[in-house]
């Protein structure tokens, strides 16, 4: 097994370097000019329509809560393990790269939710359902290239990301339980009485709002995400203030090392190629921008416009890696070579042993907790994606629904007790094709995007305080937007 996680991560290591790497950056920037730079110019706009953005739901999901519901998701543990990862194995430089893959995915990720938006379809409950899978077909019409996409989705995010992410968070809590092998119970393979706790926390805790669907899963996250992500950030400030003669240190070393032909000094990894290549697939593990993974939650919101999910989609690239990932990347370069080169350092432990080294061996247990919180919001949000592209390959039926929720649980249940070396190196390789998958139909389909943003433009423009988007006989859309829902 050993031996085939090695090989799989040679293949995910050789489809960032030679191709992901380049369509990724390559498209963002592409949609970068053809908005004028949507992310920049209409930054404060972002942060206004998720200032209002709780209200208008009518009875769905509010725009609030389907961007809470992809911030559980993004804000997980790649902003923890995937931060740390792409330091010990990139060094400082990993990080300029993680922040060049997050601001041009953001325009990535507003043409995702805007499209997604643009091609959603109204469910049986009376919510709506949509993403790449939608506007792949509905847009694109190109069933088959949906159907692909679908599938993968439903594999990803109902199999793969939910079992790691828990598997993450297990070898985490265990740690700090003092739960190692030489615990293990007897009669249960090799088990400890700290996994099977963690186990079992998961799997209620999981269940629980699961099973109570994607509205459950809604109301959970959009109180949870906010609260966790601003703990966390409040944590890392105090540890920048504290060490505030280092932060300029910091950023020269992120800056020099991003180009430097050689590892620096010091414990870290690095070296050009690997910088690039390890801050541009834990950037994209962490933020998703363009995996085609955060439409599916995008597409719930009820809005009057689409551009207004986009807007707030694209701030949540911001807010997971220039602002959480940078948070971890300073704590741990700000710690030094005391906790990079510490006994058992390594991407699940590095992040806790960097700010226990700096406010004490008291945070461990916390943070095993934080982390856990981190998660497990991944993993609900999860959910949402797998049914919603379950909803798309089975026509929405009943069924299909239960199936995903039995399956989201027993997965993320599974990895709280697996190895799963070779899991965690196959996710890069499908997400890989997610999304190239995903990037192809943003490309096909640019004019839609651009085309809302352009009818939403106009509105503020003329003094529209909240545009109301027009799918038919809109003079700045390509054609006439297929179905009912924005008629």
């Amino acid at each position: 097994m050993d031996a085939l996680a090695a090989h799989l991560l040679t293949i995910a290591d050789w489809i960032t370097a030679h191709i992901t790497m380049w369509v990724l950056i390559a498209t963002g920037l592409f949609l970068t000019v053809v908005t004028r730079g949507v992310q920049v110019r209409h930054l404060g706009d972002m942060v206004r329509q998720v200032g209002g953005s709780r209200a208008g739901a009518q009875g769905g999901i509010s725009s609030f809560q389907a961007f809470a519901i992809s911030l559980a998701a993004r804000v997980g543990v790649g902003n923890v393990f995937g931060v740390a990862a792409a330091l010990l194995m990139g060094g400082p430089g990993a990080i300029f790269w993680m922040w060049v893959v997050a601001l041009v995915g953001m325009a990535t990720a507003f043409f995702e939710a805007t499209l997604a938006q643009i091609f959603k379809v109204r469910a049986a409950d009376g919510s709506f359902r949509g993403g790449p899978a939608f506007y792949m077909a509905r847009g694109m019409r190109n069933r088959a290239m949906a159907g692909v996409f679908a599938t993968i989705t439903l594999v990803t995010c109902g199999f793969v990301i939910t079992s790691v992410q828990s598997n993450a968070v297990a070898g985490t809590l265990v740690a700090a339980l003092g739960g190692g092998q030489e615990s293990a119970l007897p009669g249960f393979g090799g088990l400890t009485a700290a996994q099977l706790v963690v186990a079992g926390l998961v799997f209620v805790l999981t269940a629980v709002v699961v099973f109570g669907g994607i509205r459950a899963v809604a109301r959970v996250t959009e109180w949870m995400a906010p609260i966790m992500a601003m703990i966390y950030i409040v944590l890392v400030f105090v540890i920048c203030v504290l060490n505030f003669g280092q932060f300029l240190d910091v950023v020269i070393e992120i800056f020099s090392s991003a180009f430097a032909p050689e590892p620096l000094a010091g414990g870290l990894g690095g070296g050009f190629l690997a910088a690039v290549i390890n801050g541009t697939k834990r950037g994209l593990f962490s933020n998703e921008a363009g995996q085609g993974t955060a439409p599916n939650a995008a597409a719930t919101a009820t809005v009057s416009h689409p551009v207004q999910q986009g807007l707030i989609q694209s701030l949540g690239v911001f807010v997971d890696t220039i602002i959480v990932c940078t948070a971890t990347a300073f704590v741990i370069l700000i710690a030094g070579p005391d906790a990079w080169m510490a006994e058992g350092a390594d991407p699940s432990t590095l992040t806790t042993l960097a700010i226990s080294h700096q406010l004490g061996g008291w945070t461990v247990l916390p943070m095993a907790i934080l982390i856990f919180v981190l998660a497990y919001s991944s993993i609900i949000a999860a959910y949402v994606y797998t049914d919603v592209n379950m909803d798309y390959l089975t026509g929405g039926r009943r069924w299909a629904s239960w199936t995903v929720r039995v399956v989201s649980v027993a997965s993320a249940t599974a990895g709280a007790v697996l190895s799963l070396d070779v899991v965690w190196n196959a996710v890069d390789i499908a997400m890989a094709i997610m999304t190239l998958t995903n990037l192809v139909a943003l490309l096909w389909l640019f004019r839609w995007g651009v085309g809302a943003l352009r009818d939403y433009e106009a509105q503020r423009a003329d003094g529209l305080a909240e545009p109301v988007f027009r799918g038919r006989g809109n003079p700045y859309l390509p054609a006439d937007v297929p179905g009912d829902v924005w008629a």
